[in-house]
């Protein structure tokens, strides 16, 4: 089966691909990004680890090219939580999710327990937000608005998604997944709580067994208009639900375990193309699902788009030479198309681009049929 291959790398050289790629603040390097987003004007890749957005004008052109702007950070050189101590206003903790919606940017910024968003596209530098979700202000950083889990608040939230007019955040600490029909504004509560039974419960697995409708980590968010996608880490699994939900309902399908009850886990041992361990991102474009199998070091990809079922096989795997291996690096030196631990995921078109944290860069593939 035809897959992606490796065109652009992000993110500094590894010095005769023996050592992981430099992770000091600067243009060039990142360190462990965890998010991506990609179309025909922008690449977008959350670089985690520094607490900063790094923007680049258009698909870079050379590999480990320097970005053209900087958010969350006062210049390329600096990094840290809160903007180098300038405060939480224009400063990040663990950024994750990425998206852009009707020319808006959204970033899930993970540990201060909110998304936040610039109502235009950033042109400069060092650009402050416009608004927030999950807060009161952009001043504010407790987890739940500092008190009990309400249809409005925001804990530990990684993932974010515009899927045919819905608004998605994959809140990941009150084991749900809010979603909003259009733009949301800032205290809208959300017109779908997927997850949970209200909007005022968090408990994991709704504090009973694995089912069909509830979550251990809901990380990250993926569709097509036609079936909504969960990647379900903590319960190393991928939901999906034909037609999106628009009501907190079962799942229609699951991929990495056998049926809706199960949570199996067995690292270091072949996985082959039915097992997940710790799947952090989900992406899909025309017909094909991708599925960042974290643990694994892998992407496997569903041809054509999987709607309902238990278990199904993936048909192709990228990052390991066949469906029983799951070494970082295949065991072996960074190379161009090696995974090491891949975080974050976004398709576009022909294009993939892969958030491989654990190697300090981003790849970009294309598909070659």
């Amino acid at each position: 089966m035809s897959t992606f291959h490796p065109v652009r790398w992000l993110g500094a050289p590894a010095p005769g691909g023996l050592a992981l790629p430099a992770a000091t603040a600067t243009p060039t390097n990142l360190y462990a990004p965890r998010g991506v987003y990609l179309d025909h004007e922008r690449l977008i890749v959350v670089d985690t680890g520094n607490h900063r957005v790094l923007i680049w004008h258009g698909l870079p052109a050379t590999d480990h090219q320097p970005a053209d702007l900087v958010l969350g950070q006062p210049d390329f050189y600096h990094e840290g939580p809160r903007a180098a101590g300038r405060g939480p206003t224009n400063g990040f903790h663990v950024p994750t999710g990425v998206t852009v919606a009707a020319d808006r940017l959204y970033l899930a910024d993970a540990w201060h327990h909110r998304v936040l968003c610039w109502h235009r596209i950033p042109e400069r530098s060092d650009t402050p937000p416009d608004s927030v979700i999950g807060q009161d202000s952009l001043c504010d950083i407790e987890p739940n608005r500092g008190g009990a889990v309400g249809p409005t608040t925001l804990y530990w939230p990684y993932g974010v998604a515009w899927i045919a007019g819905w608004f998605y955040i994959a809140d990941t600490g009150n084991r749900r997944v809010l979603g909003w029909q259009g733009l949301p504004e800032a205290h809208q509560p959300p017109d779908l709580i997927l997850g949970q039974e209200d909007g005022f419960q968090n408990a994991e697995n709704r504090g009973g067994h694995l089912t069909a409708c509830s979550f251990r980590w809901p990380h990250a968010i993926a569709g097509d208009g036609k079936t909504l996608y969960v990647a379900d880490a903590g319960n190393h699994r991928v939901l999906g639900w034909t037609p999106p939900p628009t009501d907190d309902r079962p799942a229609d399908l699951v991929l990495g375990q056998a049926d809706m009850q199960s949570a199996f886990e067995q690292p270091h041992v072949p996985q082959g193309a039915q097992r997940l361990r710790f799947p952090y991102a989900v992406t899909c474009s025309a017909d094909r699902l991708l599925v960042a199998d974290t643990a694994n070091n892998r992407i496997l990809i569903w041809q054509p788009l999987p709607r309902v079922g238990l278990g199904l096989s993936a048909n192709a795997v990228y990052g390991q030479p066949d469906f029983a291996a799951s070494g970082e690096n295949r065991w072996q030196a960074v190379a161009p198309d090696s995974l090491c631990w891949p975080y974050g995921l976004y398709a576009f078109a022909q294009w993939l681009a892969i958030a491989d944290s654990g190697n300090n860069r981003v790849i970009v593939a294309q598909y070659r049929p």
